[in-house]
């Protein structure tokens, strides 16, 4: 059964940095395209930033552009998403999930986390 487990949340002042990590199990990692998305109270999901099965490609939503960095360690069947010069509007439930393709629309995504809280202090 796959699972993918968040970590590395926490509270940071606006211009930290935070590391998160997310840790695959149960599925053919290097088959997947990765994703972090995120979900702030009463809001929707929305897109972070994803990454293709090998890592030689990735994608960003504009907000976190310049800012955010998605990387992968296949070896490991680890997904990781560096987050710089935060800012309050970061705060959100931050969530990895796995694709068999890769992409920004979180209905292509099979499995999902249950997410790792990051709150950005002003």
């Amino acid at each position: 059964q796959a699972q993918l487990v968040e970590s590395g949340g926490g509270l940071v002042q606006a211009g930290g940095s935070l590391r998160l990590s997310c840790r695959a199990s149960g599925l053919a990692f290097l088959n997947y395209g990765m994703g972090w998305f995120r979900q702030a109270p009463g809001k929707e999901r929305e897109f972070v930033a994803t990454i293709s099965p090998r890592g030689g490609s990735t994608d960003y939503a504009d907000s976190g552009k310049g800012r955010f960095t998605i990387s992968r360690d296949n070896a490991k069947n680890m997904l990781y998403l560096q987050m710089n010069s935060l800012k309050p509007e970061d705060t959100a439930v931050y969530l990895c999930a796995a694709s068999l393709s890769y992409g920004g629309q979180a209905n292509q995504y099979l499995y999902w986390g249950q997410g790792t809280q990051v709150t950005v202090s002003s």
